[in-house]
């Protein structure tokens, strides 16, 4: 039998009264049930999904200003029959970044009048067709300090008002006469910006091989709606920024494989003297841990080959303390992975799985062949130098805190399932079983699990038992068989460096990847997150898609979207593309891949876009509210509290006080 008004009002009234006095009065409550319901039947907001941008921060900062076309879509949609395609162009550009654009513009002409009005009304228009999905209050709370209360009145401009036309009219002449224009428009720009997109997601992978993740991260503590699922490259940072050994070694080590010394040195100010004092007193012969030399960076051949010695130094660390952490952990299942005992030094070869492989090169006078995986005095010594140097990283610090604050192993978010890598997987399907102290994990738990582990290893107390299995674990994340934001068999880094045989450095991938094509299989990943399986989808990054081969990003029936396609340079001859992006409105959804984006330079000056290609892959036949979103559950729960508070005030269980203030049950515009 269902409850009355009268029993959910007893059941629950010393939490009504906790609400009474924040909605004091019949008409506060009233109020703001009206102000919920009318914002359900807004359509829901534009989320944004990028994934493996591996430090390439033009790339990502110029998809990031146009959200993925989004902007240009806006502007065609307002100006497509009425403006030519240049000069559309131009206000792109202009939006994208103002305050170069407008540096360039006033170069060029010296009467700028006309063009600031004609420019001016034209953002107003795209900026209030941006902001019509949103609640006014929402808009108000986004406008930039300074600059409020003219921008709403302009946003709300109806030029049929002949009594207010010359007052809209003096506005934009006095901006322009008192020399302001140029900081309204940079005002009105980052607004468009702002509000275009509801939400950006972040698939994991934002470090490693690119030239700078750390401009990456500034952008996105600046972004004003943002969440990130740790790819296994993000939580190597993280573990090094904890002070774990491992993951330190690692990072350099893939720093100096794509000789990006700068990122490391102006980006977080690592200290690497003492690496290149042992690196050139220790190594001579290092050829096989030469620096990738990418053709769009120039190379000076006295840096690489110091590079080279930094690089065999830090690598035979690495192998060191990698082999520390297996014999630690016999949980991880990694016995496979100590390789430096079964080298022989003599016939140079070593033993890997069973087989044995010529090496090209066995000049490693660090190790000790009967006590292979100790640091000697010197790495010892250079270790604590390099892990007080991570820790002390102001920047590194803020940028590995804000990941924790935004980020996670995976997120479910209107009937989306997002995370980086995989959901690890048995030969047969069904879901790998990690046990450790006699408890098992799999599927969600293992996720779970991982990321308490992950968080363990950064807050727990220094030096605690938490602290070290937690940054032991974010080793493991990094590169372990059976890791979610890996997930390949091993991390070949030794057989790429030393090992002649190439087959030895495949890196076979977990089952995963051979059943996410099965939409019974995604069916039930979804399931197992709590989602509806015949609603909802997976999206994935990782693993690039071979566009040029002709792999499709979208599997298992449209169940599954792949969206890493080449972000990074480096893979770009691989997948063919510069990357894909997804992006999903009260539309639909709609996968967008871009062709390589040559600079941002060019970009200004030659009003060049990302060129890209947008395809429809999933459209809903009535247009998604905010009542459909995860947001709308919240404010339909909220509505019901203060239904229920209504329903108390009437019946007399609560007084009305006169002490009115202004407060909300949620926090409605960060939620949209």
């Amino acid at each position: 039998m269902a409850m009355t008004d009268d029993q959910k009002i007893t059941d629950n009234l010393k939490y009504l009264k906790l609400l009474s006095s924040q909605y004091p009065t019949i008409q506060s409550a009233s109020s703001e049930i009206i102000n919920l319901e009318a914002i359900l039947d807004l359509p829901k907001g534009t989320e944004h999904f990028m994934s493996d941008l591996h430090g390439e921060h033009e790339a990502f900062t110029h998809i990031l200003h146009n959200a993925s076309g989004v902007i240009r879509e806006k502007i065609d949609a307002v100006y497509g029959h009425t403006v030519e395609a240049s000069k559309r162009a131009l206000l792109a550009t202009l939006i994208y970044y103002p305050e170069q654009k407008l540096s360039e513009i006033k170069q060029k002409n010296r009467d700028l009048n006309e063009w600031y009005r004609i420019t001016l009304h034209r953002l107003i228009e795209v900026c209030r067709l941006v902001t019509s999905k949103y609640p006014r209050s929402k808009v108000r709370r986004a406008l930039p300090a300074g600059f409020a209360h003219i921008i709403d009145e302009l946003l709300h401009t109806d030029y049929d008002q002949h009594n207010k036309e010359e007052y809209y009219d003096r506005i934009i002449t006095t901006i322009i006469a008192i020399e302001r224009a140029d900081a309204f428009i940079i005002a009105l720009c980052g607004l468009i910006k702002e509000l275009a997109v509801a939400r950006l997601h972040i698939v994991g992978d934002i470090f490693d091989r690119g030239p700078r993740a750390d401009i990456i991260m500034d952008c996105l503590l600046d972004h004003h709606c943002v969440d990130i699922q740790w790819g296994n490259h993000d939580v190597v940072w993280m573990g090094a920024a904890a002070g774990s050994g491992a993951c330190i070694a690692n990072v350099l080590n893939t720093t100096l494989q794509y000789n990006n010394l700068d990122f490391l040195e102006n980006g977080y100010g690592i200290n690497l003297r003492k690496l290149i004092a042992f690196a050139q007193e220790v190594y001579g012969d290092c050829a096989c841990f030469a620096p990738k030399l990418m053709s769009y960076i120039a190379y000076d051949p006295k840096d690489s080959e110091l590079v080279t010695k930094l690089h065999k130094a830090i690598a035979i660390i690495q192998f060191k303390l990698e082999g520390q952490l297996i014999q630690k952990h016999p949980e991880y299942e990694m016995e496979h992975r100590l390789l430096l005992h079964k080298i022989d030094y003599a016939a140079k070869t070593v033993e890997i799985d069973g087989e044995t492989y010529a090496l090209r090169d066995v000049d490693f006078p660090t190790v000790d062949p009967a006590d292979p995986y100790v640091l000697s005095e010197g790495e010892e010594e250079l270790m604590e130098h390099l892990k007080l140097s991570f820790m002390q990283s102001e920047r590194l610090q803020q940028h590995v805190k804000f990941l924790y604050a935004k980020g996670g192993m995976y997120k479910c978010y209107n009937s989306n399932l997002l995370f980086h890598g995989c959901i690890p997987l048995n030969e047969d399907g069904s879901f790998y079983t990690y046990r450790v102290d006699g408890k098992s994990y799999s599927g969600k738990a293992f996720l779970d699990y991982a990321q308490l582990l992950a968080r363990q290893a950064y807050f727990s107390p220094e030096g605690s038992a938490e602290r070290e299995n937690g940054k032991d674990f974010l080793w493991y994340l990094w590169s372990g068989p059976y890791s979610p934001s890996f997930g390949r068999y091993k991390m070949a880094t030794f057989e790429k460096y030393l090992v002649e045989d190439p087959k030895s450095c495949i890196e076979a991938k977990n089952p995963y990847y051979a059943y996410i094509g099965s939409a019974e299989t995604c069916k039930k990943i979804l399931s197992e997150f709590g989602l509806d399986p015949e609603t909802s989808h997976i999206v994935n990054g990782h693993v690039p898609v071979k566009t040029k081969d002709g792999e499709n990003p979208v599997k298992a029936d449209g169940r599954l979207i792949v969206i890493d396609g080449g972000f990074c340079r480096a893979y770009q001859p691989t997948t063919g593309i510069a990357g894909y992006t997804l992006i999903y409105n009260s539309h639909g959804l709609r996968l967008v891949s871009h062709e390589a984006f040559s600079s941002t330079e060019k970009a200004i000056l030659e009003n060049r876009d990302i060129l890209s290609t947008s395809t429809i892959f999933e459209t809903v036949q009535v247009r998604r509210k905010i009542a459909d979103t995860d947001a709308g559950k919240k404010i339909i729960s909220a509505t019901e509290d203060l239904k229920l508070l209504l329903a108390a005030y009437r019946r007399g269980y609560i007084k009305e006080k006169n002490d009115v203030r202004e407060y909300r049950l949620i926090d409605i515009d960060n939620l949209l």
